[in-house]
C-alpha cells in the first residue's frame, strides 16, 4: 500500500503522538522522497515508457533511460538501506517507503506485537547517523531508548 497523503503516513502519526524525534522523522522524509523520485513504489498502471516511438512490431529504436535525478535518488536510497542494514531496513521499507502500517508490517515480519516501534526507532536512528555524522546526538535518539 502506498500512502498519498503525508498526514495519513504511519511516519507522520507517530510523530504526532510522540514516537519519532524530529531528528528521526526528518530522516524518514528524506528516504521517502529517494523512493518516490527512484520510481521504485509498484506501479498500478500501464507503463508507457517503452510504446513504439513508430509503427513497428519491434517496439521504439532506442529504449528511454530514466532521468539523471531518478538515477541520483536510486543511488541515494540505495545507500542509506545499505547503512542502516538488512535487520532494520525491512521495517524501515515497509513502515517509512510503502506505507504499511507497524501492526501490519509486525504480522508481515513474523515479529511480536509491539517490536516494530522499537525496531523502526533504531533503523530511524541509525538512518539519521548516515545523513548527518556529524550531530550522532544520543539525547535526539528515540523517545523509547531514553533512560527513565
Amino acid at each position: 500500500m502506498t500512502v498519498l497523503c503525508q498526514d495519513d503516513s504511519p511516519v507522520a502519526w507517530l510523530k504526532r503522538h510522540g514516537h519519532l524525534s524530529e531528528r528521526q522523522a526528518m530522516a524518514a522524509e528524506r528516504i521517502q522522497r529517494d523512493y518516490y523520485l527512484a520510481c521504485l513504489s509498484p506501479h498500478v498502471t500501464q507503463g508507457w515508457d517503452m510504446l513504439p516511438a513508430t509503427r513497428t512490431r519491434r517496439g521504439p529504436h532506442e529504449p528511454l533511460t530514466p532521468t539523471e535525478t531518478q538515477v541520483a535518488a536510486r543511488q541515494r536510497f540505495h545507500a542509506a538501506i545499505d547503512a542502516v542494514g538488512p535487520g532494520l531496513a525491512d521495517v524501515l521499507w515497509r513502515v517509512v517507503c510503502e506505507g504499511t502500517g507497524l501492526d501490519a508490517a509486525e504480522r508481515e515480519l513474523g515479529w511480536p506485537r509491539r517490536a516494530g516501534k522499537l525496531v523502526l526507532g533504531l533503523a530511524l536512528d541509525r538512518l539519521a547517523d548516515h545523513y548527518d555524522p556529524s550531530h550522532r546526538n544520543p539525547s535526539a535518539r528515540s523517545p523509547f531508548l531514553r533512560p527513565r
